[in-house]
């Protein structure tokens, strides 16, 4: 690929205008609600899909992607595969665990998209296309994933922490910052490992999860612990009982997970815990802390920005030395896709951004499905073999 056409595809994913937002004495929001399904996930999936359509082209044949979501992958792939040449994306999503508009962001779409609606959580949902991917009896289809368990969907996303640090801190100086990522299946938070394994001065990375604190726990103690089933929160694209990523994260500090987390080496904990820093944040803090950031500073946060914004409060909180550091803390999602939530917890109704007018009118198309593996098999054989 040549850069023309490198460059071509990589402005093509959306011109990205989102700002930095100061809050508080050098705190900031890095907002990531701005693109065209309003969610950090857009550039993301859109470069990707830009990607993988010019390599379609250039060799032929059709690409069937296998996508789980909890929330926002599946809107944000969706739109960005849509209308792609040669590829036929399948969204998987549980059907009691998504908002109304998260929903109606995927299953609104037709053409080359296909939304299936599973009853379970999201884990079972990232079972089932992990288990397609190792099928021998599927190898005559082309599979591959638009979730953060492909690299091609984790490399942009190193990107959004270079952005958000030219912008708060001193370059210059080689000035270390603190970034939050309120995290489930913990693609964003490898997003930032590996900028800052590229040589982005991060002081501290904090990982803020909601009630499913397999990783906080195991931070605290060695000892991991997958939730099954996942706990259920209003922050639903967190609700990640074993995230598919933890074996990377696990790997880049020396450790090996298989794939069910049974942990086989451990890694160097002493490492993790110097670099990372993580806590659990309950929906009764998430609510609290849209509450305050609205109050006490006119911040309009959605259920997983306050997982975030209250994860890095409770940091600086503690860790009193890394005060002195520019912090920024990753707002994932507009809060317009949680409107009963943000009117239940301060009175308000957010405004609908362009990308989500008009969307309560449109017609849905979606499949059910259970959670059994033959029968999903079975579509996948009947539809693309």
């Amino acid at each position: 690929m040549d850069d023309d056409v490198l460059r071509s595809l990589c402005d093509d994913a959306y011109d990205y205008e989102g700002p930095i937002e100061l809050v508080t004495d050098r705190r900031y929001v890095l907002r990531l609600d701005r693109g065209p399904t309003a969610s950090f996930k857009d550039f993301a999936a859109r470069m990707m899909a830009r990607w993988m359509g010019y390599f379609m082209r250039v060799e032929g044949g059709e690409l069937v992607i296998l996508t789980a979501t909890s929330g926002d992958t599946g809107s944000a792939v969706a739109h960005a595969f849509q209308g792609v040449p040669r590829t036929h994306l399948v969204v998987l999503f549980p059907i009691h665990e998504v908002s109304n508009r998260q929903r109606k962001q995927m299953t609104t779409l037709r053409g080359n998209v296909t939304t299936m609606a599973v009853d379970g959580k999201f884990d079972d949902c990232q079972a089932l296309v992990k288990r397609a991917f190792a099928d021998p009896d599927l190898s005559a289809i082309r599979l591959t994933s638009a979730n953060s368990i492909n690299i091609g969907r984790l490399l942009p996303q190193c990107v959004y922490f270079i952005y958000a640090y030219t912008r708060i801190a001193d370059a210059a100086a080689a000035e270390p910052a603190v970034i939050c990522v309120p995290s489930g299946n913990f693609g964003d938070t490898m997003g930032a490992v590996m900028a800052e394994r590229m040589g982005l001065p991060v002081h501290r990375l904090v990982i803020a999860t909601n009630a499913n604190d397999e990783f906080p726990r195991f931070l605290e103690t060695g000892t991991y612990q997958k939730i099954s089933p996942s706990r259920v929160c209003i922050s639903n694209a967190m609700n990640v009982g074993h995230p598919s990523n933890l074996a990377r994260l696990i790997d880049a500090y020396g450790g090996w997970m298989d794939e069910t987390g049974v942990l086989k080496q451990q890694p160097d904990m002493d490492r993790l815990r110097s670099d990372l820093y993580a806590i659990s944040i309950s929906d009764e803090q998430t609510r609290q802390t849209i509450k305050e950031a609205y109050e006490q500073h006119q911040l309009l946060l959605e259920p997983h920005g306050a997982v975030g914004w209250a994860g890095l409060m409770r940091f600086l909180a503690e860790v009193k030395e890394a005060q002195r550091y520019p912090a920024v803390s990753v707002e994932t999602a507009h809060p317009a896709k949680f409107p009963e939530e943000i009117q239940k917890t301060i009175g308000v109704t957010p405004d609908s951004p362009p990308s989500l007018a008009g969307l309560d009118e449109k017609e849905e198309h979606y499949d059910t499905m259970s959670t059994d593996y033959e029968a999903f098999k079975t579509f996948l054989l009947k539809t693309f073999a």
